[in-house]
């Protein structure tokens, strides 16, 4: 045993990857539903650095894992972020998460002034802990020394662990239902022009009335199959392709026109015909749908839009995402143009640009690195949080000048996973000792004040958005993590409520709730000490 300690000491990276390896095999134990998913990195780095207690890794090896989920997160939420902060949804959110963090702090002092023992650098840092936020830790001991980090070292695996087996109780026992959010079916009805008040009309004069959804978007006539335009006249004996999402507007919306006859129009596809081109191209996107144009020489007519797993409405307020695939109706001898126009590129798809997020991580760090000034406290820096704040920025604008922040999801996905892997790796190993160490010396006082606060902070925040302001259990699971701040815990939401509310959640409330416990930290610190 001990020659294998020695040897996990002297190779640090194989150590890494070996605690990736056995977590994410753990992480896939489903039991009864309830599964650790990525989280489990954490517990093993945790058992890795107890067995290893030499093991050192370089805090830079996490903080780059950190920095890669933060600004990925940012990156792809930030315009749901801002809208967030405007909405109602959004104050009720960050409401909840005001009041979990106040009651956990609540508790914290009453630990200190009712429980023998208990000192309050040291609880101070159990609350950072709990909420595992290391800019807090560095704000409470910029007040006390070093104290805090006993209570902070206890109390930060159980800011993950516990939020983690609560959120999967609760998903267990009480099976919210979820909904399902931006999926679309794109369906089709073709019709005979039989109707005698259509004919003689214009196409563009015919849609006026159509319901919400319901497009006319190509026409058989004369065996022939010719996109729609708006100065088409309708004929007797005219056939109309329509689409929509909704069945019953769908069919409500041909029998204006006819009866309906389908088959002909779909089975033909020797004048025109259907493709999916991906998004690749850097002019595009971040376009709005209805910016994008196509010269009326192709015959082209955009039908669909599908962004990763989800078919989404072709809205022309919508924006393109690199690696969205979009449906046009088109003859075939069009195809290479429009393929052109969006570039097409399946490899395009997975490429970022280094150039923007080198800026975009310097513009966060900078700014998470600035010391503000409090009246009565002192100064503070954002950290992490800044560099969270400047992501969300740019995810918002999306492209400023030559720089294109935005990036393909595919390439997001794989950016922020591996960067979450990587920082709960070496978080686990490198906490993994003194946590051992600690339990032995302090024995379960600050294990069960940092299981309280964190209770407190899960509890409160699930109680009030649940079954206060009645917010489903996606958008709680979301605030929860944000309010308890650790990516693991995100990602675990994402398992159990697999929708864009909890990431959404999350990229709302922690940056908020980050500065929200360095304020309170500096002021009880300063005041207290």
């Amino acid at each position: 045993m001990t020659s294998i300690s020695t040897f996990l000491t002297a190779q640090p990276l194989l150590a890494v990857f070996l605690t990736i390896a056995l977590g994410y095999l753990l992480g896939a134990v489903n039991l009864g539903g309830f599964s650790l998913g990525s989280g489990a990195v954490l517990f093993v780095g945790l058992a890795v650095g107890a067995f290893a207690p030499k093991l050192v890794l370089p805090a830079l090896l996490g903080n780059v894992g950190l920095l890669l989920f933060l600004y990925g997160v940012g990156i792809a939420y930030g315009a749901q972020f801002f809208r967030g902060l405007s909405s109602a949804e959004g104050a009720k959110a960050n409401l909840a998460s005001v009041i979990a963090v106040a009651a956990a702090l609540a508790l914290t002092l009453a630990a200190v002034r009712w429980i023998p023992g208990v000192e309050l650098g040291e609880a101070l840092g159990a609350f950072a802990g709990a909420g595992t936020s290391t800019a807090a830790l560095q704000a409470a001991i910029a007040v006390f020394g070093t104290a805090p980090a006993t209570g902070y070292s206890v109390a930060y695996p159980l800011g993950v662990a516990v939020p983690i087996l609560l959120l999967g109780l609760y998903n267990a026992m009480a099976k919210p239902p979820l909904e399902k959010r931006g999926a679309v079916v794109m369906l089709t009805e073709e019709v005979d022009v039989t109707e005698f008040g259509v004919l003689g009309m214009t196409l563009s004069h015919a849609s006026r009335n159509l319901p919400a959804g319901v497009s006319i978007v190509a026409i058989r006539r004369s065996h022939h199959n010719i996109p729609a335009t708006g100065e088409t006249t309708l004929e007797r004996d005219d056939v109309l392709l329509l689409t929509g999402t909704d069945k019953g507007a769908l069919v409500n919306a041909a029998s204006r026109f006819g009866t309906s006859d389908p088959g002909r129009m779909v089975r033909d596809r020797s004048d025109l015909d259907y493709n999916r081109f991906f998004v690749s191209n850097a002019k595009i996107a971040g376009k709005r749908l209805g910016d994008v144009e196509l010269a009326p020489e192709l015959g082209a007519r955009i039908l669909h839009l599908r962004r990763s797993d989800a078919d989404l409405h072709p809205d022309p307020d919508r924006l393109l995402e690199f690696g969205d695939r979009v449906g046009v109706l088109a003859p075939r001898a069009s195809f290479p143009e429009i393929g052109k126009i969006f570039g097409d590129s399946v490899r395009g798809t997975g490429e970022v640009s280094y150039i923007a997020i080198g800026v975009g991580v310097t513009l966060g760090l900078g700014f998470g690195a600035i010391a503000w000034p409090l009246p009565f406290i002192g100064r503070f820096t954002l950290g992490f949080a800044g560099l969270l704040l400047i992501a969300l920025f740019l995810g918002w604008r999306r492209r400023t000048g030559p720089f294109q922040w935005s990036m393909p999801v595919s390439a997001n996905l794989v950016l922020r996973n591996f960067g979450l892997t990587l920082f709960l790796a070496v978080v686990g190993i490198s906490s993994g000792a003194t946590f051992a160490a600690t339990i032995a010396k302090s024995g379960l006082l600050y294990l069960l004040l940092g299981s309280a606060i964190v209770a407190v902070l899960v509890i409160v925040t699930l109680l009030v958005t649940v079954f206060v302001f009645r917010m489903p259990f996606d958008a709680a699971a979301g605030i929860i993590s944000g309010v308890t701040g650790n990516p693991a815990i995100l990602s675990f939401a994402n398992r159990i409520a697999p929708t864009d509310r909890p990431d959404i959640g999350y990229a709302m409330i922690f940056p908020s709730m980050t500065v929200l416990k360095i304020l309170l930290v500096q002021v009880v610190g300063t005041w207290g000490n």
